[in-house]
């Protein structure tokens, strides 16, 4: 059973336009590299031949793992969620109880993660610990060197 992942529009056309780019320009090279190869002769001795052939196996292998994952992909409509809690897609102000630093991360799904661009994974160990969190509430996060304590500031949808 395959995993359902939940995708922001953004992300989904992320996805798809991947998948389309491998199909019709990386798959036409590889069958061409492989054909360039065979015209060089003798393919019982032919490593550039075998080499190619591999190349298009692995492409084949990536283009029906995500495949698989946009067969499983959910589109997450904003509209339907919760501002109250820590949900996917919340944008979250938490300040670092021991330090008094606040950090904004805003909650995605785990092939949307970016922490340069403050967006954090539902499944890390953050975004678990803040999930389902309200305003006032601390999160009581482990880590693998401790447990952080952080509290919801405020919660908002971009």
């Amino acid at each position: 059973m395959s995993k359902v992942s939940y995708y922001t529009a953004e992300g989904l056309k992320k996805l798809r336009d991947e998948i389309e780019h491998l199909k019709s320009v990386e798959r036409p090279k590889a069958s061409q590299a492989i054909a360039d190869a065979r015209d060089k002769g003798d393919l019982s001795e032919n490593a550039e031949y075998d080499a190619a052939k591999e190349a298009q196996g692995l492409l084949e292998l990536k283009i029906a793992k995500l495949e698989e994952v946009l067969a499983n992909a959910r589109l997450i409509d904003e509209s339907q969620l919760d501002v109250s809690k820590v949900l996917v897609l919340s944008t979250v102000k938490i300040k670092n109880t021991t330090n008094n630093m606040i950090i904004t991360y805003t909650l995605v799904a785990e092939s949307e993660a970016d922490l340069k661009s403050g967006k954090i994974s539902v499944t890390s160990p953050i975004g678990k610990g803040l999930l389902g969190k309200s305003v006032g509430e601390i999160a009581e996060i482990k880590v693998p060197n401790g447990t952080l304590k952080f509290e919801i500031l405020e919660i908002t949808r971009d």
